[in-house]
């Protein structure tokens, strides 16, 4: 049976770190409050940005207000601060042979497949599930359940066979609420110790994930 194997994007595949920092100072610069450090937003990153202005203190009648800052500068600067992290085009295309390949992400689905084109890749993914796409974003299960529903992969043979490669606890904990296989990255915003709180399957990056599901 073909694996299903569905990728997080921010610090799984994709540096877009600069941009986001960006964004997030521009949104407190703007609003005259001071910015939080870079190492408390990325502490945060993978999170919808309602959660992360909320626990960085915005207020919660303020929140879509610093929402639309973000927005408006993101989408200025996120193609030209976005890179390809290192081995994830190797993972995608070896990935591609043997599964089916879709992306879980908190970013709305736009943005994420315009990085994807920019970056040449998006060749290899079948669907992108973004936060605009579903009510409850990770760590909720309904990510990855519309994903295999989209890759028509629903069955329980399926979900045995259906791995998510991410660098934040979010992911496994959504992967283990839609009962498929977790698998942790090294290459993004949280370390060893914290990912394995809730899988044992940890890799220096996705392409040693890959490797390793090419191999069962």
């Amino acid at each position: 049976m073909k694996k299903t194997v569905l990728f997080d994007l921010d610090g799984t595949l994709i540096d877009s770190t600069p941009a986001i920092l960006d964004g997030f100072r521009t949104a407190f610069t703007t609003q005259r409050k001071p910015t939080p450090s870079d190492e408390a937003i990325k502490a945060l990153v993978g999170y919808p940005l309602d959660i992360i202005f909320a626990r960085l203190g915005v207020a919660e009648n303020a929140v879509q207000d610093y929402i639309d800052i973000y927005k408006d500068r993101y989408r200025q600067i996120y193609l030209e601060q976005t890179t390809l992290l290192e081995f994830a085009k190797e993972a995608l295309e070896l990935a591609s042979k043997n599964a089916n390949l879709g992306i879980v992400t908190t970013k709305t689905t736009k943005y994420s497949i315009n990085i994807l084109e920019n970056l040449g890749v998006m060749k290899f993914v079948k669907t992108v599930v973004g936060r605009d796409d579903v009510i409850h974003p990770k760590p909720d299960p309904e990510p990855i359940n519309l994903a295999l529903t989209r890759l028509d992969k629903t069955s329980d043979e399926d979900r045995k066979n259906s791995f998510m490669i991410g660098d934040t606890i979010m992911d496994m904990l959504s992967a283990k609420g839609a009962d498929i296989n977790p698998l942790g990255v090294l290459c993004g915003y949280q370390n060893k110790e914290q990912l394995e709180k809730q899988t044992q399957n940890i890799f220096k990056n996705s392409f040693e994930a890959v490797k390793f599901l090419s191999n069962l």
